[in-house]
């Protein structure tokens, strides 16, 4: 007898919960992390939301004085922040949503170097690690969109 048959989704098969954020900054969904970031199915949920977690605090840590001053002009939320909209949502919370999923995945491929996340079935440390600061450097470019500020900085000898 041949086919297949399917049970339906497990309870482990659920969406994960979405991360709460400041109230301030947006929540996080990990669903919209690891499609975005193409997150094998070999991460375990409570990786990924430790990885989220840890992208969220260094993001937050990136934007502290800025937010802060936002606050104080009386924004409410990042969303609040005058930017231009992007297929209907704020320039900023875009930013901020690219920033927390690629420092996520930066810290997941940095920790678990035996899951292959190259797709050519590479495990070398070296075959990954130009993966790690490619992602980092997508976080801190769409930290410093954010802050209005230039991508490259020079400083003369």
């Amino acid at each position: 007898m041949s086919g297949f048959s399917f049970n339906g989704a497990s309870a482990t098969d659920a969406a994960p919960e979405v991360v709460t954020n400041d109230g301030w900054l947006p929540d996080v969904d990990p669903a919209e992390v690891k499609n975005e970031q193409r997150i094998p199915d070999g991460i375990t949920a409570p990786r990924l939301r430790a990885a989220i977690l840890a992208a969220i605090i260094t993001v937050g840590n990136e934007l502290a004085d800025w937010q802060a001053r936002q606050r104080a002009a009386g924004y409410r939320s990042l969303a609040d922040v005058p930017a231009p909209k992007i297929d209907g949502h704020s320039r900023n919370v875009l930013l901020y949503q690219r920033a927390v999923a690629a420092y996520a995945k930066a810290d997941l491929v940095e920790r678990y170097r035996d899951v292959d996340f190259t797709g050519a079935g590479q495990r070398d440390a070296d075959a990954v690690q130009p993966s790690i600061g490619e992602l980092r450097r997508d976080a801190i470019h769409a930290v410093r969109d954010i802050l209005d500020r230039s991508r490259t900085d020079v400083e003369l000898i």
